[in-house]
């Protein structure tokens, strides 16, 4: 590690913070005025949706559900028919049942896994009309559910939590089209192709042929990275010259990855009328995302022992990591892409050392709240804060509460069942496929590290990652079929005792603060939320990672690779 290193680092948080701060104020304002705003109307009355009708938590959750259920149908549907589509000057066929199941879902769900290489695989059309929509609407959900969230702590003894098809249009037109415009247009002057145009040829140095697909990279890389999706229009992803050009090209996706997220516990602190408590929120995304950044760095600085052995002066691991910015921006670049929801990845996770690996792993598996995807890691860490408060209340032997709502059984009983989804899922699914020899036949390694191929694989999905650990062949019906299905139990089977959550404490009236009241904005909550955290991810997946990485490491130190 080194002092220039860490002073990228720190200036990335910075701006960051920076730039979150007015944003999550200016989305508090946005989503908490009644009237409408410029172009709102239109499209309401195009839909006949009346904007003024609130809906109750289960209304919205139901809204929400048809429309990503029907978003789901129709980008099914356009990788099936994409030949038979404009724009695919390749002239690529459709996609197979099961690849286009699990691209469906992964878009939909805020996931952007793939089981393919975009430019070999996808048309322009199903890029841009399939693929990059479903970024913005898939983002804008997240928010939207934030939003409703939010408003069941601002609001007392109410039985509406908002409308969710205004919360997801201003969501989109007002804060992720603006921003994506304006990456977008950043990412082209700093060299990221936008164009219609398939492929040109080059001649090599060689005198060879070599065609390089081209395409409409610069308006999806803004937000692939803005709305934490992380699906690359290469199959390099990040790592990919067009994708990532330079090293100002590097910051800006690493800055738009973080800022939508950053900004939610701020407007979540407005929302509610206590800035310290998004403050709090915050702190603690932030601290312990620096936390995985310093692990991912040191263990990477550390290097392998056996390129000693091999007579390489420097230990450190540079294979797989992007040379041309250092192991500190590929340390950032991973704790950033996997402590939110984004995927994308400018280094093969698969070659990080084994404890370095687990950091992104482990990130993952705590539920996407380090600061987590838009609206998904707000919300997901409200959850670990009622976990906190509880804990806080049995205690000190007294009914707890949060921001004046009591947290009684029902929403601890919703809770448990919200965070059981994910250990579920990853564990269940990663169990069946370390038996099945069809599911080992993918498998790029044996031994612990094709374990931790397959457990990242699902804790991705689960996770609504969607950055893979290199190595594993998933675009077979087995992986595709049952990713599929961890991403879309990860994002709705999760989100709907969120919502029967908000329904809950909207409905309860709001509690005056006393002498008694355990106070969550200060150093001891956030030391407690950060405890919690750190358990509860380790007493349910410190087994299946004693098995993969751990046992790695150990391997790696008595001079084994596998």
């Amino acid at each position: 590690m080194t002092l220039a290193g860490w002073l990228q680092i720190i200036l990335v948080f910075a701006i960051v913070i920076a730039a979150a701060w007015p944003l999550g104020l200016y989305m508090a304002r946005l989503f908490g005025r009644p009237e409408l705003l410029p172009a709102e109307g239109g499209l309401y009355r195009l839909a006949g949706i009346d904007p003024q009708r609130e809906q109750s938590w289960m209304s919205y959750a139901l809204a929400m559900l048809l429309f990503n259920f029907i978003g789901f149908v129709v980008l099914y549907l356009l990788q099936r028919l994409q030949f038979y589509l404009p724009l695919d000057p390749q002239g690529f066929s459709g996609t197979s049942e099961h690849l286009a199941f699990n691209t469906a879902w992964s878009f939909v769900a805020n996931t952007n896994w793939q089981s393919y290489g975009g430019e070999t695989t996808m048309s322009h059309f199903t890029q841009m009309a399939g693929l990059t929509v479903q970024n913005f609407l898939s983002a804008a959900t997240g928010i939207a559910l934030a939003v409703a969230v939010t408003r069941a702590f601002a609001r007392t003894e109410a039985k509406t939590i908002g409308n969710f098809w205004v919360d997801m249009t201003r969501a989109t037109l007002y804060v992720l089209l603006p921003l994506a415009v304006i990456v977008a247009l950043g990412f082209m002057v700093l060299g990221v192709p936008q164009t219609l145009q398939g492929s040109v040829e080059a001649t090599t140095l060689e005198g060879a042929k070599q065609v390089i697909a081209l395409g409409p990279v610069a308006s999806q890389e803004a937000i692939k990275q803005l709305g934490t999706n992380g699906g690359g229009f290469f199959n390099a992803n990040s790592a990919h010259p067009f994708e990532g050009p330079n090293e100002w090209a590097n910051y800006l996706s690493i800055f738009a990855m973080l800022v939508v997220s950053a900004a939610m516990p701020v407007m979540f602190g407005r929302m509610v009328g206590d800035m310290r408590q998004g403050r709090a929120l915050l702190i603690v995304m932030m601290v312990m995302l620096i936390a995985g950044v310093a692990a991912i760095y040191w263990s990477e600085a550390s290097g392998n022992p056996l390129l000693s052995q091999l007579g390489i002066d420097s230990p450190a691991n540079y294979e797989g990591k992007e040379v041309r910015f250092g192991l500190a921006m590929s340390a950032l670049f991973a704790a950033v892409t996997t402590g939110l929801s984004c995927g994308a990845v400018n280094a093969m996770h698969a070659s990080l050392t084994p404890l370095g690996g687990l950091v992104p792993m482990f990130l993952m598996q705590l539920g996407e709240i380090l600061p987590g995807g838009v609206g998904s890691g707000l919300y997901g860490m409200i959850v670990m804060a009622l976990l906190s408060v509880f804990i806080a209340g049995l205690m000190v032997g007294r009914t707890p509460d949060y921001l004046g709502k009591k947290i009684e059984a029902k929403e601890m009983k919703l809770a448990v069942l919200a965070i059981l989804v994910l250990p579920m899922v990853i564990l269940g699914f990663t169990a069946i496929s370390a038996m099945l020899p069809m599911a080992q036949a993918s498998l790029a390694n044996s031994g612990p590290h094709g374990l931790s191929e397959i457990l990242y694989a699902y804790s991705s999905a689960a996770g609504n990652n969607g950055s893979a650990f290199a190595g594993l062949n998933a675009n077979t019906p087995w992986f595709n079929t049952t990713l599929g299905i961890a991403m879309a139990m990860g994002r709705f089977a999760y989100v709907i005792p969120v919502m029967a959550i908000a329904g809950s404490l909207a409905a309860k009236k709001r509690i005056p603060q006393t002498q008694g009241s355990f106070p969550t904005h200060g150093p001891l909550f956030i030391g407690l939320l950060i405890g919690v955290i750190i358990i509860l991810g380790g007493l349910q997946y410190f087994p299946a990672l004693a098995l993969g990485p751990i046992v790695e490491h150990f391997a790696m130190l008595a001079g084994q690779s596998f």
